[in-house]
């Protein structure tokens, strides 16, 4: 664990792993009402219309308003549900969602702790969020939301074996299942132009985790009245809420830090010379969260562009070909290292 000060506004000293800490989780937090005004006003660009103008200048108190009249709402619970599995359900997503924080790097030095299986812990962090949407669809004792909660089930598993495999492809460049470490090996050459099918098929799956269009069957409203929150009011349903828009924010995280060189420029190593830490560090925050916010924008842009895909499709999406195209890239990255290492 990084145990360094790092000086705020040159007033006080405090842990980096601390500030870290803090920063991460506000940014998690916030992150839903950002993005939540940023859809609507790219959705309404996109269609050719205004988008929210009215709560407060430019709309921006929106998501504020959006709040308050979730708190305001009448929580109704299922009178035959499980109650108390119909009330755990949504904090699941959520919690997995602020744990992940704890492995990321946000620039050189900034990050909670590194582990040595950080890569592991963030895949196994990310595959609890679907127990929350299971339980919540089998709880509410209606078939629409059961049915919402098996396909998401399914779903996730469907497309965690490709990601697992295009994140194994990284970790075979950086030889290290430390985050931290895949971050840093990343300043001479981001991983994208090393292992771009694996990008493409992480990118792919990252989507689908999220549960969004064109991968949102979980809440297919065509079909299943919206799915496994179906039988949710109330900030019950703001938590399913939250935890969707926070994912939106974390996969943008894991493609930044993977594949798009995490805080680095492109090329850093070669060019970029010593500076000062407090300069650096901004530096690579800026950085960092500049790349966060483009891969957000690639989420939104692409819900709003690209129809529903059928059940049927997206199940041989994942497993007829971005689970034989995951395994045949791992082969060829793994060929790829073995010769590199051996004959240069």
């Amino acid at each position: 664990m990084s145990t360094g000060g790092i000086d705020i506004f040159g007033l006080l000293f405090i842990p980096t792993w601390v500030a870290v800490l803090g920063l991460g989780v506000f940014a998690y937090l916030n992150s839903a009402a950002l993005l939540v005004y940023a859809e609507r006003r790219v959705a309404s660009f996109i269609q050719n219309r205004v988008g929210p103008n009215r709560v407060g200048p430019f709309g921006l108190l929106q998501p504020v308003a959006d709040v308050v009249k979730l708190l305001l709402k009448e929580d109704v619970t299922p009178a035959q549900g499980f109650k108390r599995i119909h009330a755990i359900a949504p904090m699941i997503p959520v919690i997995t969602a602020i744990i992940s924080v704890a492995v990321i790097p946000f620039g050189e030095g900034l990050y909670v702790t590194d582990i040595n299986g950080g890569v592991l812990f963030i895949l196994a962090v990310a595959s609890l969020g679907v127990y929350g949407v299971t339980l919540a669809g089998w709880a509410s004792n209606s078939k629409y939301s059961l049915l919402g909660g098996l396909r998401a089930a399914a779903q996730m598993i469907s497309y965690e074996l490709p990601m697992g495999m295009a994140v194994a492809s990284v970790v075979l460049v950086a030889g290290s299942l430390s985050v931290v470490e895949i971050a840093a090996s990343q300043e001479h050459l981001w991983n994208v132009f090393i292992n771009p099918i694996g990008a493409v098929i992480f990118i792919i799956a990252a989507f689908a985790e999220a549960n969004r269009t064109p991968f949102d069957l979980v809440e297919a409203e065509q079909e299943l009245v919206g799915g496994f929150h179906t039988e949710y009011s109330g900030m019950k349903f703001g938590m399913f809420f939250l935890a969707e828009y926070m994912h939106v924010f974390i996969g943008s995280i894991l493609i930044t830090t993977f594949f798009f060189g995490s805080y680095h420029l492109p090329f850093a190593g070669y060019w970029l010379p010593e500076l000062d830490p407090l300069v650096k560090g901004i530096l690579d925050v800026s950085v960092f969260m500049g790349k966060v916010v483009f891969w957000c924008f690639v989420f939104i842009w692409v819900r709003w562009t690209i129809p529903r895909f059928k059940y049927n499709q997206v199940m041989k999406l994942g497993w007829g070909r971005l689970l034989p195209l995951s395994i045949l890239n791992f082969a060829l990255i793994a060929l790829g290292m073995y010769a590199y290492t051996h004959w240069f």
